[in-house]
């Protein structure tokens, strides 16, 4: 958020054409700090702040705004004021930029580009989204094995500068195949006439170009990498995927599941479904009104169940603790659970049903027992089968490579809606011969 407490402060500084102050301000804030308050401005304010500093800060607060901000800068007057931007922004950045940009502005931008930005910036949007080329950054230090380590040292004091991180550094053979890893801590702990293929590590984990994007986050999250390597198909070191880009990954895909899991697409045939299923039970209502006071009971108690097993099953799945192998694995514990779940809301709902509903006329024929035990006794089983199901269509759909969050909520619970209408009715046909 931006603070708008600052925003007439920052107003008036421009028109006073106040720049040292200015200056000041962006030199001794972080660049997130200044992207948050002056996106605030109006572009061309913002353009003209900007404009106050030097390329590589110029770049670097640029890269911290939204990317829908980014979008609406790019489309201001000056062409070449966005390519200079380009150049200096970390590929990967720059890289999601212009896939956001209009063929038409692009044509205006990238030949004003220097060329060596400009086919790494081709190179970079040539990946499939979502993938591991896609989001990657071709910043990235690299050695050769025959170095001596004082060697390399020199030759880390002259890539740092334009790197992104050189904690780790990489160690690549005359064709840039990946052989292998240092980190700065083995650099410097070595003694300087050692070589570099005596000291790197062989077991670089690495990621593949076309990889999900997913999968090299997950890579970062299980072995603590600050960065992890990126190849093609022929094992060449074209690119890295550093810790910040896991993160940002991370959120999109935790974004994008909750979506999915929130998600409303379809709902109105299942709906349909349920209204068919009430209006064949008709008779059974007609007969006994009570019943329709307590299918709400039994429709949410079976909802929550189902959606707490399917977000239990998802995140599992998500975290790589489960596989769809482990299915009847899965599907014994959840009954287990339920089973014991099922007795202590069955007997709750007997007594509910006993308390709230003592002083209803019950037609002849009936008692009140019986109707809170055929209740009980509906709501047990609604629980039991809606954590069954909830358990289950998340295996089912990873079974079949497709993502398990969009069966959860609220798809999944219009499914178990249907099912424990069916349940509590024939449940209430066949205990209680309505």
């Amino acid at each position: 958020m931006t603070n708008p407490l600052l925003i007439p402060e920052l107003k008036e500084l421009l028109a006073n054409n106040d720049t040292e102050t200015i200056q000041k301000f962006c030199q001794q804030n972080h660049p997130g700090t200044v992207a948050e308050l002056i996106s605030g401005l109006e572009p061309a304010e913002i353009w003209q702040v900007l404009h106050l500093l030097d390329p590589p800060l110029r770049a670097e607060i640029f890269s911290f705004f939204d990317l829908n901000k980014q979008v609406e800068l790019a489309t201001g007057p000056s062409r070449k004021d966005m390519a200079r931007l380009l150049e200096e922004m970390p590929p990967d950045d720059r890289a999601d930029l212009v896939r956001k940009l209009d063929e038409s502005l692009l044509e205006e931008i990238l030949p004003l580009v220097a060329k060596a930005e400009r086919e790494d910036i081709r190179k970079l949007v040539s990946y499939e989204e979502r993938t591991a080329g896609a989001v990657m950054s071709t910043d990235y230090a690299v050695l050769r094995p025959e170095m001596t380590v004082a060697q390399a040292i020199e030759q880390l004091r002259l890539q740092a500068p334009s790197k992104e991180t050189i904690y780790y550094i990489y160690v690549i053979d005359e064709n840039r195949k990946l052989i292998g890893f240092v980190s700065l801590k083995d650099l410097i702990t070595a003694k300087p006439a050692q070589l570099v293929r005596d000291i790197m590590h062989t077991d670089a984990i690495f990621a593949r170009v076309n990889d999900d994007q997913e999968v090299v986050a997950k890579l970062i999250e299980k072995y603590d990498l600050i960065a992890v390597p990126i190849v093609d198909e022929n094992g060449v070191l074209v690119g890295i995927v550093t810790h910040d880009d896991a993160i940002d990954i991370i959120r999109q895909e935790q974004t994008e599941d909750m979506e999915k899991f929130m998600g409303i697409a379809g709902l109105a045939a299942l709906g349909l479904v349920s209204g068919l299923v009430i209006h064949s039970f008709e008779a059974t209502l007609m007969n006994l009104l009570i019943l329709a006071l307590y299918m709400p009971m039994v429709a949410d108690t079976g909802g929550n169940t189902g959606s707490q097993a399917a977000t239990v099953v998802v995140r599992a799945l998500a975290l790589g603790q489960l596989r769809p192998k482990d299915f009847l694995k899965v599907l014994l514990k959840e009954f287990q659970v339920s089973l014991g779940l099922a007795v202590i809301l069955g007997l709750l709902s007997f007594g509910k049903v006993l308390f709230l509903s003592r002083t209803s006329e019950i037609p002849g024929g009936y008692s009140l027992a019986m109707i809170a035990a055929a209740i009980a006794v509906a709501l047990g089983l609604q629980v039991i089968t809606a954590t069954l199901i909830g358990a289950a269509l998340p295996l089912l759909v990873a079974r079949f490579k497709h993502d398990p969050a969009v069966v959860a909520s609220p798809a999944l619970t219009t499914i178990v809606d249907i099912t424990g209408l069916f349940i509590y009715f024939c449940t209430a046909k066949v205990l209680l011969g309505v």
